[in-house]
């Protein structure tokens, strides 16, 4: 069995502080950082293609004169996907070889101006993925101190089980929200609870305040209901609904905005009556469980 770490109920993904979004200055990132901790928010994810190769940098920069205890957050990073920008590659692919992979930890320890790696993921599953290749970087990396615990992005059981004959996998990183369910039918969190395996969500508030449909229609309709009842704000009931599960699958939120930081924290605090749970999950599938 796993052991899962103390990683935050809800983590701050750094996606968009960099320059895929909101290009926070050093002293922006040490202040937003401060504020995620502030708020229980002590996990903090990245991933090597963030801000096109750039923003563990900016984030280890910030990190390194903010005066934070690194025993006080945990740094989860993702290697990989090779991307044409930032890259001298003729197109985007993976890559999954011993000497990359231990390559790309030792690259985001540099970036990220730390000693270790709480969580070191492999980003996406490639066709071309070697089992014992990959397990012989990992140990090295595991053995060596620099990273704690492997895991994994956006793979399915059978891949997580095709790794499991070389090397233990500890997490599992997928999109999952009331607009994208399939982790609960497809098996990866029943793989996660029945291997205690760390789940995390990325894209956490699916398509509710992205798009206009039928499904989006009818879910914001019931969230409006169950705002009232809960006196909640509706993305932070989206979220205790995702933390419902027994996977309990940690979202990893990508907002910026401290008041929404704060927002979040505090949905891993309620409890949803077990009918008005179906009630949102009736609404995103468009009929009653059978």
């Amino acid at each position: 069995m796993q052991t899962i770490k103390n990683y935050s109920p809800i983590i701050a993904g750094t996606m968009t502080w960099g320059s895929w979004g909101k290009q926070l200055s050093k002293t922006g990132m040490i202040d937003l950082m401060e504020h995620c901790l502030e708020n229980g928010l002590h996990t903090f994810d990245h991933a090597d293609i963030y801000g096109d190769y750039t923003t563990e940098t900016d984030f280890g920069n910030a990190f390194s004169e903010s005066g934070i205890n690194r025993s006080s957050i945990q740094l989860i990073t993702k290697c990989g996907i090779q991307m044409t920008t930032g890259r001298k590659n003729r197109l985007k692919h993976y890559e999954y070889s011993k000497d990359y992979i231990i390559w790309s930890a030792e690259e985001s320890l540099k970036k990220l101006k730390t000693d270790y790696l709480d969580l070191f993921l492999i980003h996406r599953p490639s066709p071309l993925m070697n089992p014992p290749e990959i397990a012989e970087a990992i140990t090295h990396l595991l053995d060596s101190g620099k990273i704690k615990q492997f895991g994994v992005s956006n793979f399915t059981p059978s891949q997580i089980s095709m790794l499991e004959k070389d090397i233990d996998v500890s997490a599992n990183q997928v999109e999952f929200s009331i607009t994208h369910l399939d982790p609960m039918y497809d098996g990866t969190f029943d793989d996660c609870i029945g291997k205690n395996r760390f789940a995390m969500s990325w894209s956490p508030l699916g398509k509710v305040f992205r798009e206009r449909s039928e499904q989006t229609g009818k879910i914001k309709e019931t969230l409006s209901q169950l705002a009232q009842k809960y006196n909640v704000e509706e993305s932070q009931l989206l979220l205790a609904w995702m933390l419902t599960h027994p996977a309990k699958p940690s979202p990893v939120i990508g907002t910026t905005t401290k008041e929404r930081i704060t927002a979040s924290a505090e949905a891993a605090h309620i409890e949803l009556d077990l009918q008005d749970w179906f009630t949102l999950l009736a609404a995103s599938q468009g009929h009653e469980v059978p």
